[in-house]
């Protein structure tokens, strides 16, 4: 045990002489959360919306009036009059415009008549986003100009009620667990995988040839120590990045005690798995140009930024052997849902038992020669 801590002792004294890489496995990630969580958690706003009334009737006009209601309130897009559709198509294509509405001749008589009235939605399809919120904004505003004037005493139609069981969660709350999970891989990067090559590189590993220290010892001792950096990474980032989401659930002492059973859990999961792919490199370029690999293929599959559900099958496999989805999912239910350590424990226990077959896996791997 005391062979095991010197070495330890070590790796932490080198990482607490060098704040840069402290900073770069903490720093990336909250950024990561602040522009994400701003730039796709937000609604659109002030898009602009070509109206090109070929009928004005009074139906058009409603038509209108609806699209300045849309703007004076929840502002999805702003209502500019055009008289050419040949040229709010153009404009939409051009980029100029997110959108172009087309009130075609004999609308309001159609309305009147009941005969099939239309109104015609141009989108830029290639923005899907925008895209999307456009046509639900335009289904709803449709929706209630389809409304009849005077209610029917009975109703007649299907009402659903739609029971939300926690607050609003903004897209900042939501990729907090995700980035949460990101600051601890990029810390088992730099903090174990990096220096771990750069180390072997620069001959450190060959003064622990000359030592009595066993295999065994050496390798936990290294894997102990990369799994410490990544827990004190983890917890200052579920700190600052829960006060910056807002995020008041980490006072519950029973969801502190979740978080740092999930984090202990995921670092060394993270840092066992870095251990066995690194175990058997020498150049110390192969590190740099594999990290940017691993963070596409491990990260964005794990559900933190879009539900694994609208993935395709052959992702979902990745996703169900990735420990980022397990890690990802565990920090949801305790930050997000406030949900007991039951509701957590079978991402605890894939986690665990990731990193035993991992760790049981690199032993025999890791050579104590030259």
């Amino acid at each position: 045990m005391n062979r095991m801590m010197a070495i330890v002792e070590r790796e932490m004294r080198k990482f607490f002489r060098s704040p840069a890489l402290m900073l770069a496995s903490m720093i990336f990630p909250l950024v990561q959360l602040v522009i994400l969580g701003n730039a796709f958690g937000g609604k659109i706003r002030d898009a602009k919306m070509a109206i090109v009334d070929q009928d004005g009737g009074p139906q058009a006009v409603r038509v209108k009036e609806a699209f300045d209601s849309v703007h004076a309130n929840i502002r999805t897009f702003v209502a500019i009059p055009y008289n050419s559709e040949k040229k709010a198509v153009e404009d939409v294509r051009d980029g100029k415009l997110q959108g172009a509405v087309i009130i075609p001749p004999q609308f309001s008589r159609r309305i009147y008549e009941e005969n099939h009235p239309r109104i015609a939605l141009i989108v830029d399809n290639s923005d899907n986003f925008m895209s999307s919120a456009l046509e639900s904004e335009m289904t709803d505003l449709t929706n209630a100009l389809n409304q009849p004037t005077i209610s029917p005493r009975i109703l007649q139609q299907t009402a659903l009620d739609t029971v939300e069981l926690y607050p609003y969660i903004e897209y900042m709350k939501y990729l907090l667990p995700g980035s949460l999970s990101l600051a601890m891989f990029v810390s088992v990067m730099i903090g174990g995988g990096m220096l771990y090559i750069d180390d072997k590189a620069r001959g450190v590993h060959e003064g622990y040839l000359v030592t009595p220290i066993t295999k065994l010892e050496l390798v936990l001792g290294l894997n102990l120590a990369g799994t410490i950096k990544a827990v004190m990474t983890g917890i200052i980032i579920c700190v600052i990045g829960s006060l910056i989401a807002g995020v008041s659930t980490i006072f519950n002492p029973i969801t502190m005690l979740g978080l740092l059973v999930m984090i202990i859990l995921t670092s060394l999961a993270f840092n066992t798995m870095m251990f066995l792919l690194m175990v058997r490199i020498e150049d110390p370029l192969v590190p740099r140009a594999l990290f940017g690999i691993l963070n596409t293929l491990l990260f964005f599959p794990s559900g933190s930024i879009y539900p694994i559900q609208a993935f395709p099958k052959w992702l979902r496999v990745i996703a169900h052997a990735d420990p980022f989805t397990y890690a990802v999912d565990g920090f949801k239910c305790l930050l997000l849902k406030e949900t007991t350590l039951s509701a957590v424990w079978g991402d605890m226990l894939f986690l665990s038992i990731f990193a035993a077959v991992t760790l049981g896996i690199a032993i025999p791997l890791f050579k104590r020669t030259l």
